[in-house]
């Protein structure tokens, strides 16, 4: 079986949608081949490069056309490829802790990884670089409130502030967001410290 056959036979098993690395068919032969072969898959239809490195099974819909994949799940993936942590941007952080309504104009996601900029379809998605303290708990809900909390800055994070967090959070999650007070900066392990402490205990 050729290495162009062998993928697709492989491509064939993964769901329409779900973002496929490239480093995931190295093993059905070199570098260049596999290139070409995923290039000729992507000529014939039976997959989508949405960003370098990163292929999907199109999805279609008979109104719209193509269906790109999500971009957090495309986020992820190459987060995963680079060994990087990724979160939500602040700005959407916020809304999904209810601290706004406001949705964001285009995803932005923070990496550990390097700055990096795709397309899905007519939509720009962007990968930015942040320090990895500002990454902890990624991907789990204490994570988000993390990133939010960050966002909202120094002047917006009060008692009020920590009690509404509280509330969006299970008490699993809290603690978890109170076991890495020490990489938050002074002013929020302060607010923390003040009001957060004793609704842990509560």
């Amino acid at each position: 079986m050729s290495t162009t056959e062998s993928i697709r036979e492989k491509v064939l098993q993964y769901p329409l949608g779900h973002p496929i690395m490239l480093r995931e068919f190295l093993a059905y032969g070199g570098r260049a081949a596999v290139d070409q072969a995923l290039a000729r898959l992507v000529r014939v239809g039976i997959l989508t490069r949405p960003a370098r490195g990163v292929y999907t099974r199109p999805k279609r819909n008979p109104y719209v056309g193509e269906v790109f994949p999500e971009p957090m799940k495309v986020a992820e993936a190459i987060a995963r490829e680079t060994g990087s942590a990724v979160q939500v941007h602040g700005a959407e952080a916020a809304r999904r802790m209810g601290f706004t309504t406001q949705v964001p104009n285009r995803p932005i996601f923070y990496t550990s990884g390097p700055n990096r900029r795709f397309r899905l379809g007519e939509m720009e998605v962007v990968l930015k670089h942040v320090s990895p303290r500002k990454l902890a708990l990624a991907g789990r809900p204490a994570g988000v409130a993390l990133t939010a909390l960050w966002y909202l800055g120094k002047d917006a994070v009060d008692a009020k502030t920590i009690e509404h967090v509280h509330a969006q959070l299970t008490p699993e999650e809290f603690t978890a967001l109170m076991s890495v007070s020490f990489l938050m900066p002074g002013w929020m392990h302060d607010a923390f410290m003040r009001h957060g402490g004793r609704r842990s205990r509560a």
